[in-house]
Order: C-alpha cells, then sequence, then structure tokens
C-alpha cells in the first residue's frame, strides 16, 4: 500500500479553503512518509476542477467520472470511491472534515474495513494524530496499527492552507461501475449550516468582541477598530446569544472555525468552546483586564488592560499611521 489520497470538496463549481488544507496536511503526512500524494475529484464534469488541482504540488490528480456522480449521494461517492480504493490501495487517504465528508466517510472507510480519525487537529511524526475531546477540553492521539488504508479528516483551520506546496501535476481519469439502482437517496441541495453574509474562516484579519464589552451598546468602539483595520467583526457566544451580533458572527465550537494571520480577541476570556474556533490563528493578539485570563495562554502577544482604554488608544493609533503615509 503506497501514496496519500486527498479528497477535494467542491462547493459552486470551485475547491473550497478547507480541501486546501487538507491538501496541506497530505502534504505534511507525504514528507513525513517520503510517499507521493494525489488528489481526487468526484463528479460528471470535473475538467475545471481537476485543472484547479493540478497547480499544486500532486503527483497526479484523478478525476473521479460518472453521471451518476452528477449530484451528491452518499451511495455514488462511496461506491465510486470503494472501486478507485480497492485498485489504487492507498496507505492514507485524508478528507476535509465538512458535512458531506461526515456523510459518506464512515462508510466507505466500514466497506473497507477500517475505521475514520475524523477531525483530526495536528499531525505529528510516526505519523500521529492529534484530534479534540469532549469540546477541546482533552485531546487524543490516534496511530493507524492495522494493515489496511488509514482514513482521516482535518479540522477546518487546523493546517494552513498557505502551507501547501505548488508544481503542476498531471491529470488522469477513473471511470467508477455505478448503476442507478445503486443509489438509495434522491440528490438535494448541498448542506448549508446558515445563510451567511460573511465567511469569517476567510478572513486574513479578525477583530473578535467577548462579553467584556459589557453592553451593545458598546460595540462601536470594538467595530471602528476593526474598520480602521480593515478586519472582519467577530464575537463569542455570549455576544451572539444576546443578540448583539448575528450568530454568522460566532467563532467557536459552536459557530465558526477561523484561521487568520490576525485575532485580535478583545474583552473575550478564552474558555475552551471559543479557543477550539481560533487557535489555529497565525498570531492571536489578546486585550484583557484580567491578567489571569486562559486567553493569555494561548496569545502570542497580550495587553492587561481596560478594553474601554486600550480599544480606542489602538483605533487612534492606526489612524495616526494611516495618516502619515
Amino acid at each position: 500500500m503506497s501514496g496519500v489520497w486527498v479528497i477535494l470538496e467542491a462547493r459552486d463549481s470551485r475547491i473550497g479553503r478547507i480541501s486546501w488544507e487538507a491538501v496541506a496536511a497530505g502534504q505534511q503526512l507525504s514528507a513525513m512518509l517520503g510517499q507521493p500524494v494525489y488528489g481526487v475529484v468526484l463528479g460528471a464534469n470535473t475538467e475545471s476542477l481537476a485543472a484547479e488541482a493540478a497547480t499544486r504540488s500532486l503527483g497526479r490528480v484523478l478525476r473521479v467520472e460518472h453521471p451518476l456522480l452528477e449530484n451528491y449521494t452518499s451511495d455514488g461517492y462511496t461506491h465510486a470511491l470503494e472501486q478507485l480504493f480497492r485498485v489504487e490501495e492507498p496507505a492514507y487517504v485524508v478528507f476535509p472534515h465538512t458535512y458531506q465528508v461526515r456523510d459518506f466517510a464512515p462508510a466507505l472507510a466500514a466497506r473497507l474495513g477500517q475505521t475514520l480519525i475524523g477531525d483530526v487537529t495536528s499531525i505529528a511524526a510516526g505519523p500521529a494524530f492529534t484530534r479534540q475531546l469532549m469540546q477541546g477540553r482533552l485531546t487524543g492521539t490516534y496511530r493507524h496499527n492495522g494493515s489496511g488504508t488509514c482514513f482521516l479528516s482535518v479540522q477546518s483551520g487546523a493546517i494552513r492552507a498557505d502551507a501547501m506546496e505548488s508544481e503542476a501535476a498531471s491529470i488522469e481519469t477513473f471511470v467508477p461501475t455505478l448503476e442507478a439502482t445503486q443509489i438509495r437517496t434522491r440528490p438535494s441541495a448541498p448542506f448549508r449550516a446558515s445563510a451567511q453574509t460573511v465567511d469569517l474562516g476567510s478572513a486574513s484579519l479578525i477583530v473578535s468582541v467577548g462579553r467584556g464589552i459589557k453592553g451593545a451598546e458598546n460595540l462601536p468602539l470594538v467595530q471602528e477598530l476593526a474598520t480602521v483595520l480593515g478586519a472582519e467583526l467577530a464575537a463569542s457566544r455570549p455576544i451572539c446569544d444576546n443578540g448583539w451580533l448575528p450568530m454568522e458572527r460566532q467563532v467557536g465550537s459552536s459557530g465558526q472555525t477561523v484561521a487568520p494571520k490576525v485575532y485580535i480577541a478583545v474583552g473575550i476570556s478564552g474558555a475552551i468552546q471559543h479557543l477550539v474556533g481560533m487557535k489555529g490563528s497565525q498570531c492571536i493578539v489578546a486585550i484583557n483586564k484580567d491578567p489571569e485570563a486562559p486567553i493569555f495562554e494561548v496569545a502570542d502577544y497580550g495587553i492587561v488592560g481596560d478594553l474601554f482604554d486600550v480599544v480606542p488608544a489602538l483605533a487612534a493609533a492606526v489612524k495616526a499611521s494611516k495618516q502619515q503615509g
């Protein structure tokens, strides 16, 4: 068995950010194991998706093509990938941890006599895979000791897509044998958690506010900082639960998972439910008047002070810097 295979998921005819993060994870595994890494796209007309994937450093890109794969179904994807993997016998298969993957990947792994290591947050030498338990209160490390394929899915924001290597790859086509009677479910529209007007997962700079803001009337203070920085405004759960900001701006285990270049946490104590949604940030800046707040344990830079003094001063400093040129 050989090779690391990455399943790429498309949305609106483009490969999504979380799939590129899965590619970066596959490239990490490839470097550890000294084995090639390949990409897989599924559908009925995947020429453009394959061409997009082929710009990355993948040994080859496989187009799994069939008319019955035009729309996603768990049965169609499971049958098609089972046939591919029985032929290719990969050592590792990496999925982005999406709703779609959660639907079909466990069944695919079971068909091949394996289990799925889901929601992986990091990969270490061995290889060893870390995932969170009990909403991030605990972590567990897993190793694949069996003789078959190791299946794993990578949590959104856990491995940065900008760590991905880029180099042209060859494209091949695999046509599975599928019958309409094998598809037991009727295709429907892709699952969407909510109708969002902002995708925090794609933001490079985020200013996030917590219960330290005290009241909705004080939110413009933080909004001004976000505006002068050109950042997206986000929040911890209490802010959204109170209706001060829409739920689509919530970061955490029950909100969005983000991995911006800079994450500024304003008045956020650092509950584990929030940390699991933003700890993949490249640089974390914490502003909190409590020097013992857990947020400082993960922060790269910490400002111990009252946000009502610190935030206006920061906003003024950014404005002054822009005016100077």
